[in-house]
């Protein structure tokens, strides 16, 4: 069992990847995994509209209040600041979910990297013990997402890597407390911030391409987007004791033998 201090050290003394290798591997995973990928985001896709459309019949929905008239930045400015502020509610419970269904995601990732037999527990931390824990997540989450909104783009831009090691770091570490996971999310996220950020740029616009299929495609392309997050967990901190993520192969054997 992974304790924080341990991590926070691998993470510290992490190599440099090649974001080649990370890319190549993040296709040959979403490869496999395809599947499993678009029923998570689905889902995700789903219970987004769902909660967003809930929230709108009270009034609470950013697209609740009316638009003013013409452009001019103050009006703009302001309404953009309204609208962040209306989202924050349903932002945290979507943060959540999102969280704990990625999460699932990635632990399945896992169990093909290590060749183990695969499980479809996509709703796998929707236990109660992880209620409370998911629920501080989607609002330290949101909050941070928030703030940094606020202050306008670059911050934003910044703290959208470290936020999205939220979900892998609370799949691999469910036993760590909301602190601990925050405090690794950013630490492997600055460490490996570019590589982070560049990585997902690209899979983000190969990702992008399901467009072209009606604009459903995305949703069988999406997770691409992901996959290099999991990847360079497991280069920084491994799996089982292990970073060599060449055993994708040998996951991909055990796939085809199933």
């Amino acid at each position: 069992m992974n304790k924080p201090e341990s991590l926070i050290n691998k993470i510290e003394h992490a190599k440099d990847l090649d974001y080649r290798m990370i890319l190549e591997q993040s296709i040959e995973l979403f490869k496999n995994l395809w599947q499993k990928g678009f029923i998570v985001v689905s889902v995700i896709v789903v219970c987004a509209i769902g909660i967003n459309f809930l929230f709108g019949l009270i009034g609470l929905s950013p697209f609740s209040y009316n638009l003013e008239t013409g452009f001019d930045l103050e009006s703009f400015s302001q309404n953009q600041t309204r609208k962040i502020l209306y989202a924050i509610p349903q932002n945290i419970i979507i943060s959540a979910l999102t969280i704990a269904l990625v999460g699932g995601f990635y632990r399945m990732c896992k169990q093909f990297i290590l060749g183990q037999t695969l499980k479809d527990d996509y709703f796998y931390f929707f236990k109660k013990d992880y209620y409370p824990k998911l629920l501080m997540l989607g609002i330290l989450y949101t909050g941070i997402a928030t703030i940094a909104q606020l202050l306008c783009f670059v911050p934003y831009l910044y703290v959208f890597v470290p936020l999205s090691y939220f979900s892998i770091v609370f799949a691999m570490n469910p036993h760590f407390t909301e602190t601990d996971i925050v405090k690794t999310s950013f630490k492997i996220g600055n460490k490996k911030w570019f590589i982070t950020f560049g990585t997902m740029v690209v899979t983000g616009l190969l990702a992008m391409l399901g467009i072209l299929a009606c604009f459903v495609g995305i949703l069988f392309t999406m997770c691409l987007v992901y996959l290099p997050v999991f990847l360079i967990y497991g280069e920084v901190v491994g799996f089982e004791g292990t970073s060599d993520i060449d055993q994708i192969g040998a996951g991909e054997d055990s796939e085809n033998g199933m």
